[in-house]
């Protein structure tokens, strides 16, 4: 009997030991959860001025396409191997720094478009181009040069880089052609008027800051766009998604 009791006794403490060591596996995985969403929601608030300039730029970018007949014709774009924007440029911004604004960029994959990139738009002969107010720029790479220096960490369009003002319209004119010899085009859009623009002396180069902030410590813009084909962040998806309305994958 005695003996009969304390095997029962030891069946209870080791039940009560199972089903503590349940419940602290079950406390510890919903502190994991809760930590994951913590740090999701943390990514989501760091990463919130990157969000807002990716959505700038498929804005203007989307403005631009849904006028067919002042905006890029459709069969440049789809020569068009990678596409930046830079939305809101402001002359004062060269005054003051020399830093004009900031923009986005996306390349063609077998996929779709790659996740963004983030850029930064600076160079003294830059705000004789921008009026007083806001402007934006778009630029189309369109061969493996262009995209070569887009790739690069520093750049400067009309010195080692040729661009020539893009065509506009269903209808581009016979100079289309002698155009997409140059490895990238360029177009601007003020108070509402979009044309090409032979945009010279401008440097762009990767803002490391909006990437560290997006992407992690050390990641660079060839990684991004070309060798590691990174999943774009929800918050910044919206850039490559709009492009994709637009234009399709490389595979076309």
């Amino acid at each position: 009997m005695k003996f009969g009791f304390i095997r029962l006794a030891m069946a209870a403490m080791c039940l009560l030991a199972l089903l503590s060591v349940g419940s602290f596996a079950q406390d510890k995985e919903h502190d994991k959860e809760h930590d994951k969403d913590k740090r999701t929601d943390r990514a989501a608030k760091d990463i919130k001025d990157e969000a807002k300039q990716a959505e700038k730029a498929a804005r203007v970018f989307r403005e631009i396409m849904n006028t067919p007949d002042k905006g890029i014709p459709q069969g440049v774009l789809e020569r068009a191997e990678c596409i930046a924007v830079f939305p809101s440029v402001l002359k004062a911004g060269f005054i003051v720094g020399g830093r004009g604004g900031s923009g986005v960029a996306s390349c063609r994959t077998p996929t779709g478009w790659s996740a963004p990139v983030f850029l930064n738009l600076g160079g003294g002969s830059i705000g004789l181009q921008i009026g007083a107010q806001s402007t934006d720029f778009v630029l189309l790479f369109t061969n493996r040069s262009g995209i070569d220096s887009l790739l690069s960490s520093k750049f400067e369009l009309g010195g080692e880089t040729s661009v020539a003002a893009g065509p506009v319209g269903r209808e581009a004119g016979a100079s289309t052609d002698l155009k997409l010899n140059a490895q990238i085009l360029s177009y601007s859009r003020s108070r509402g008027l979009f044309a090409g623009l032979e945009l010279k002396g401008v440097v762009i180069q990767p803002d490391k800051s909006d990437m560290r902030a997006v992407y992690g410590e050390g990641v660079t813009a060839k990684e991004i766009l070309q060798e590691k084909r990174m999943e774009a962040p929800a918050a910044v998806r919206v850039f490559p998604t709009t492009l994709s309305q637009f234009s399709r994958s490389s595979e076309h």
